[in-house]
């Protein structure tokens, strides 16, 4: 038996460090526990930083 649990945040990370770094270590993360993970990674930058606001709220 499992049961989903669905995470919406951010993470602040160092200027140099790119999404895919983020991604990676994450998918390490829930893989070293025996877990799954389906969905998405992106970059907020000012330019889009409002819509993603407002799919969180």
């Amino acid at each position: 038996m499992s049961k989903e649990i669905e995470i919406g945040g951010c993470i602040e990370v160092p200027d140099e460090i790119t999404v895919d770094e983020v991604c990676d270590a994450f998918i390490a993360f829930v893989e070293s526990e025996g877990w799954l993970f389906g969905g998405g990674f992106h970059e907020v930058t000012d330019e889009n930083t409002d819509s993603y606001k407002n799919r969180i709220n």
